[in-house]
């Protein structure tokens, strides 16, 4: 691709991996349970989610499906109720826990956050709205299938990038939480935000036809 194009997209896209939500959440707060090593595996489960995505947004349906009022409307309140219902345990569980050591001890198998980055990484309809909107801004017309699978490669390195900072974040912040009640709180805020990321995604609109 062209070298001006990259150097454009490169920032922009980080910028985009960055940003606050609640997969990104759910890094921070698997990174402070779990372990950044836990936690970054666990991030391939939202880059396989994002893969899919990107691949269906290539072939053009992610192009039908933003502009579909049932398929996004599915895909909505089905992100929605799992962000909500993830939040409801997150402030639920670690009540009983007396240190990091303990939560360590009975932290969630990596499979089990592998499968929660998966979904939640395929039920935000807004990754479909920004692989819609935003790639096709640095595509190259004559190399539309290569140019886009590019961008998708350098799309999920700088979200495994971005993810894994927020775990490592989250690691030290699950250090110094060390005491019984800082831990309890730890997961009634991350518990509180996935469920506030999930009510704001019920009023998340696909783009106008």
């Amino acid at each position: 691709m062209n070298p001006h194009t990259l150097a454009l997209f490169i920032p922009a896209c980080f910028a985009l991996n960055l940003t606050f939500g609640p997969s990104n959440l759910l890094a921070l707060t698997n990174g402070a349970r779990a372990g950044v090593g836990a936690a970054v595996i666990a991030i391939f489960g939202r880059l396989v989610a994002y893969a899919i995505l990107i691949a269906i947004t290539g072939i053009g349906l992610g192009a039908l499906l933003a502009a579909s009022a049932h398929a996004f409307a599915i895909v909505k309140w089905g992100g929605a109720a799992y962000l909500i219902w993830l939040g409801v345990r997150m402030m639920r569980g670690g009540g009983a826990r007396t240190s990091i050591e303990a939560a360590m001890a009975t932290r969630p198998p990596t499979p089990q956050l592998f499968r929660q980055e998966f979904l939640v990484g395929i039920g935000n309809p807004k990754a479909i709205l920004i692989f819609t909107a935003f790639f096709p801004q640095f595509v190259e017309p004559g190399r539309y299938l290569a140019s886009f699978a590019v961008l998708g490669a350098l799309f999920l390195l700088l979200e495994l990038t971005a993810a894994a900072l927020y775990a490592l974040a989250g690691r030290h912040i699950g250090r110094m939480a060390s005491r019984t009640s800082a831990t309890q709180w730890l997961n009634r805020i991350s518990g509180a935000m996935m469920i506030a990321f999930g009510l704001l995604m019920l009023f998340a609109r696909r783009p106008a036809a």
